[in-house]
């Protein structure tokens, strides 16, 4: 029997985006960034004013690229939509098994990351302590880790996709602001005293969790979009 449901619950939405936000590289910059001016003695002031401008850019890509995603997968008719989600959804059961690969075997065969040659770009990129220099890092960090660790937010694009509307929109807002709100609050602590060493060894500490859990999940939502495709699950 196949089950009836007019758009993905809630908790589906903010759970994915909750562990999609535990997202190593920008949670990385920011803490390179904020460890840059704190050793260029910046005011309190102004390292609040640079981290929201980095979030706010990285709020507002990752918001208008899943707008542009989502708007070109609802135009596409539904025969090719069905075979699309199948697709999408055993090329994101993949990434999780890389993911969960990493877990136990960090760096040893092919990983979802981002390249040596853009790693270091965004390194220096990010010594440019300025209010465009911040914003044009956000910019260049979504766009560079969207193919490499934006697979949760595909499979949550690809599901609002089949019932494209004005809460479909809603849910996309809500999924980008839990997605950057690890950022706001490791700048809102550090800014309130906490030791940036804390946070980069947390950051190292919890880098295979973060894997495993956004393995775990990529499996879950490939299936979710495979079983969608087939029929087994029907969006009214």
């Amino acid at each position: 029997m196949n089950a009836e449901i007019h758009l993905p619950t809630l908790g589906l939405v903010l759970g994915s985006a909750a562990i999609d936000s535990i997202n190593p590289c920008a949670i990385g910059v920011l803490i390179l960034m904020i460890s840059v001016m704190m050793a260029g003695k910046k005011s309190l002031g102004r390292m609040l004013l640079l981290g929201g401008f980095y979030i706010f850019a990285i709020f507002v890509t990752y918001l208008l690229a899943g707008l542009g995603l989502l708007y070109f997968l609802a135009s596409i008719p539904l025969f090719v939509t069905e075979y699309l989600s199948i697709f999408v959804g055993s090329l994101i059961v993949i990434f999780g098994l890389v993911e969960i690969k990493d877990y136990f075997w960090y760096g040893r065969g092919f990983s979802l990351g981002i390249p040596p040659y853009f790693a270091k770009k965004i390194h220096n990129m990010s010594q440019n302590i300025s209010i465009p220099g911040v914003i044009v890092t956000g910019v260049f960090v979504s766009g560079v880790e969207l193919p490499c660790t934006g697979a949760p937010y595909l499979a949550i694009i690809t599901i609002l996709s089949v019932n494209f509307n004005f809460l479909a929109f809603l849910m996309l807002i809500l999924y980008n602001i839990v997605f950057v709100l690890p950022l706001v609050a490791i700048l809102l602590l550090v800014a309130g005293g906490v030791n940036l060493h804390v946070v980069k060894k947390w950051k190292q500490e919890s880098r295979g969790i973060m894997r495993l859990a956004i393995g775990l999940l990529l499996i879950g939502l490939g299936w979710l979009l495979i079983l969608i495709a087939n029929g087994t699950i029907n969006f009214g």
